[in-house]
């Protein structure tokens, strides 16, 4: 991935959500916090746009990211900040797999019992 260097610029999953205008920031000044968390707007639009399509996807797929997406919006969350958070997850995901330097394996948390 150029965006990444091949992961070396970030190692970390949370940087990479940085990056990417995915990780949320709240607004607080000492001990007051103004408003609700926001994606900070100076990220890399493209890398924000992928991962976006990505989670678009994902969501409209039969599955653990579509069960999840569902199951907030019944909760009453707001959609758009459901999807970040699934762009969130799918950025930890990538970075999990290029970190073990393995394929995704949907059942890895089985395959230790």
């Amino acid at each position: 991935m150029l965006a990444t260097d091949e992961f070396k610029n970030f190692a970390e999953p949370k940087k990479l959500a940085c990056h990417a205008g995915v990780a949320p920031f709240e607004h607080s000044s000492g001990s007051s916090i103004r408003g609700r968390s926001r994606v900070n707007q100076h990220a890399r639009k493209r890398l924000k746009f992928l991962f976006h399509l990505a989670a678009m996807s994902a969501i409209r797929v039969k599955g653990e990211l579509q069960t999840y997406y569902q199951r907030k919006v019944a909760e009453g969350k707001n959609k758009m900040s459901i999807l970040n958070a699934v762009r969130n997850k799918l950025i930890h995901r990538i970075c999990a797999v290029v970190k073990r330097k393995q394929k995704y394996d949907i059942f890895y948390p089985l395959s230790f019992v």
